[in-house]
């Protein structure tokens, strides 16, 4: 697939983008999450520097995104570990 020309609205913003044509859908909504953060930071606090939000959207997003990278590494060692108990248990029941 090829390359399309975009505009996404952040925060007020308007951003030109080249994008793969299967990236499009979830950029934009990726942007639309984004606005929505936003918006509701903007209800919940005394914020409206659309650039405090920014910060605090982001902040949000990546404080998630750590958190959810951790748990893939702590279930893939768990994973690791059931694996490696599993194949003990195999290799000592064919030795008998």
């Amino acid at each position: 697939m090829g390359d399309i020309s975009i505009k996404i609205n952040i925060a007020d913003r308007v951003y030109p983008l080249r994008v793969e044509t299967d990236e499009e859908e979830v950029i934009r909504h990726a942007a639309k999450l984004i606005n929505e953060k936003i918006k509701e930071l903007q209800d919940n606090y005394a914020v409206r520097d659309k650039q405090d939000l920014l910060s605090m959207c982001v902040l949000q997003y990546a404080t998630g995104m750590i958190k959810a990278e951790r748990n893939s590494q702590n279930q893939d060692i768990g994973l690791e570990q059931t694996v490696h108990e599993l194949d003990n248990l195999l290799t000592d029941f064919f030795k008998k």
